[in-house]
């Protein structure tokens, strides 16, 4: 090798080693804030019982929301009941981090919910505690338990989640498989995640790893400070995983160790987000807001003048770019509250004032889908339809005879793709009632110059809206 060109190499690999050796003593260095966090955090392991047969374990284990939950629930009433093993006790575990000297600790709610028996045990401690749980709240799967120890025990302090950038370092302890006192770094991979985890979905995303026992463990930043529970993971990727923030956990904490239940604000109404087709259909600039596709009938809405189809902009002042803006907005204000409401409907804004409700399970089970209803068979934009009749509409459960049942739907089409099957009843067509095939295509003809034409599809009892694309 030429001198000249072994003294450049040795100089550009001297450089460049000057640099990488600072960067790397500019790394973290955790082992402090292990150490001292690491002593408020707890192992949680609890024990419930599995009355009946192993069935009726299976039937416990089927959250409300699933696709076939109704069915499992009511597995006796379609098979006879199930001769199966006696009561069995299950166990489960997770992690927990104590927030005041006197013994209150806060977890997930998953972790204890249902639990006969909850146990809290230190880092290296082998005395167990038991607990009792002080409060819980199922929508945000947050809840607080309650030790009795002879001495004060070591905290963790809050810190604020909205502070906190992606990228920075965080350290997650927790007992992942049951493997006490775990630590892991990594970074705030994104903020502001919505994974369907629940209706307040505002999620903190990291790369240090947690794992199926980390759930309700801190998410500390570099001041030792908890910004994020752990919760959730994505079982299908590695080192995704999920963190309630501390902003949104901490006021509904505040209530918990106090004994009492989040009040939220309630409308009364089912939304879906707004797609750029129905945007296009409903004359709206732009995909944004939430879209009303049910009213509950004597719901706040109801009474406040709300109707199916409108798009909700705005309230109090506030924009909704979507669902989610929407429910959060609502349930951060209190029952009683006045809610002013822009909405979009039939091509121009109108404002509505609705007083709110209180969101809770007898509301929500108020919610269950409404009982209105849905010559030859005629084919418009893909989907062969005829008008309903007598007998079908009492076969398909409806309260008066209305609306076109869809045939058969060709899959090539736009209908077909946007998800419309045979069996669904068009109740409307751009929020007008359609109650045979010559009404449908006289509001196809008026909504050629938008492009697109919204449908109000009923299937198996419930409510939502379909826009097609109409080609010119």
């Amino acid at each position: 090798m030429h001198r000249k060109a072994y003294f450049l190499i040795l100089f550009l690999t001297l450089a460049l080693a000057v640099p990488m050796a600072a960067q790397a003593r500019d790394l973290p260095v955790f082992t402090e804030l292990a150490a001292q966090a690491g002593k408020a955090v707890v192992f949680i392991s609890t024990e419930k019982t599995a009355r009946g047969g192993s069935m009726e374990q299976f039937q416990q284990q089927i959250p409300e929301g699933h696709p076939f939950y109704e069915f499992f629930k009511r597995f006796d009433q379609f098979f006879g009941p199930q001769q199966g093993q006696p009561p069995r006790k299950m166990l489960g575990q997770g992690s927990g981090f104590v927030i005041s000297a006197d013994g209150l600790i806060v977890t997930n709610n998953h972790v204890i919910n249902g639990a006969d028996k909850v146990t809290v045990r230190f880092q290296d401690d082998k005395k167990e505690y038991p607990a009792d749980v002080v409060g819980a709240d199922q929508e945000t799967d947050l809840a607080v338990i309650r030790i009795k120890a002879d001495h004060p025990l070591p905290t963790l302090k809050f810190g604020d989640s909205d502070d906190i950038q992606v990228g920075e370092w965080v350290l997650a302890i927790g007992n992942p498989f049951g493997l006490d006192n775990t630590v892991t770094a990594g970074i705030i991979s994104a903020k502001h995640r919505i994974i369907g985890a629940g209706p307040f979905d505002n999620f903190l995303q990291t790369d240090a790893s947690i794992n199926p026992g980390n759930s309700g463990g801190p998410l500390l930043n570099m001041d030792g400070e908890v910004v994020g529970i752990n919760t959730a993971i994505n079982a299908a990727a590695e080192n995704i995983g999920f963190a309630i923030p501390s902003t949104q956990a901490a006021k509904v904490i505040a209530l918990l160790k106090e004994g009492k239940s989040p009040q939220r604000g309630w409308l009364g109404v089912t939304i879906q987000q707004v797609s750029e087709t129905q945007a296009k259909a409903l004359g709206l600039p732009e995909p944004v807001g939430a879209l009303i596709a049910s009213v509950g009938k004597g719901a706040p809405a109801d009474k406040g003048g709300v109707r199916q189809g409108d798009v909700i902009l705005e309230v109090n002042g506030q924009k909704i770019e979507d669902n989610n803006a929407l429910l959060k907005t609502i349930a951060g204000l209190a029952p009683g509250d006045k809610a002013r409401l822009v909405l979009w409907r039939n091509g121009e804004k109108v404002t509505r004032t609705v007083v709110l409700g209180q969101r809770n399970e007898k509301a929500m089970a108020a919610m269950s889908p409404d009982r209105q209803g849905h010559g030859e068979a005629a084919t418009v934009l893909g989907m062969a339809l005829k008008p309903i009749g007598d007998q079908e509409a009492q076969a398909l459960g409806l309260d008066k005879t209305q609306g076109l049942l869809v045939v058969n739907v060709d899959p090539e089409t736009a209908a077909g793709q946007e998800g419309i099957r045979q069996g669904d009843v068009i109740l409307q067509a751009n929020q007008q009632d359609v109650n045979s095939v010559a009404d449908l295509e006289t509001v196809i003809k008026s909504a050629e110059k938008r492009g697109a034409i919204m449908l109000l599809v009923k299937r198996q009892g419930r409510s939502s809206f379909v826009a097609l694309p109409l080609d010119k």
